[in-house]
């Protein structure tokens, strides 16, 4: 085997070293990424059952229900962008800053029924903030526009969004 040959083989070789290496790295990743999504763009196209994914908008006024069930906590509520909403079921404690018409994220995943099921639930930390994915959701969907000011305070926000499950009452 002349020496160009073997350059060419090795080189060859290492390349196709490199490309195994790389889709065994995506393979792994794909499976860990969270993509956010709102809740139109839920109802646009939904995930498929069991794919976690962060949900992102504010919590619809009149749909939060506090229940226990087996002694824990389990708590149902709605997630508006204006344009879709998707209700939530999360079986923990929520926490002290979230309230209807709050601004949240909630990671989990969507079950066959159309309910998500979030494992977290994450609130704004002061009056002025609020995530980076639910504004830009928000600003997608027409809700908020900077060029007018800056937004109302998030617990003033009635989109009137009506659900599937329909209106929710609070329970105790």
């Amino acid at each position: 085997m002349k020496r160009k040959h073997r350059r060419l083989l090795i080189l060859v070789a290492c390349l196709a070293g490199l490309g195994v290496a790389t889709g065994l790295t995506l393979a792994a990743l794909r499976n860990t990424l969270v993509f956010f999504l709102s809740p139109a763009q839920v109802a646009a196209k939904p995930p498929p059952p069991g794919q976690m994914f962060r949900l992102g908008g504010l919590v619809l006024k009149g749909s939060v229900r506090h229940l226990l069930k087996n002694g824990h906590p389990v708590n149902d509520f709605t997630i508006t962008d204006g344009k879709g909403s998707v209700p939530v079921v999360f079986g923990g404690v929520l926490p002290d800053l979230f309230r209807e018409g709050q601004g949240i994220v909630a990671l989990g995943s969507l079950q066959p029924d159309g309910r998500f099921v979030a494992t977290e639930v994450l609130a704004k930390h002061d009056a002025n903030y609020m995530p980076p994915d639910v504004v830009a959701a928000l600003k997608k969907s027409g809700e908020w526009r900077p060029s007018q000011g800056e937004p109302p305070p998030a617990a003033s926000w009635d989109f009137g969004v009506k659900t599937k499950a329909g209106p929710a009452t609070r329970g105790g």
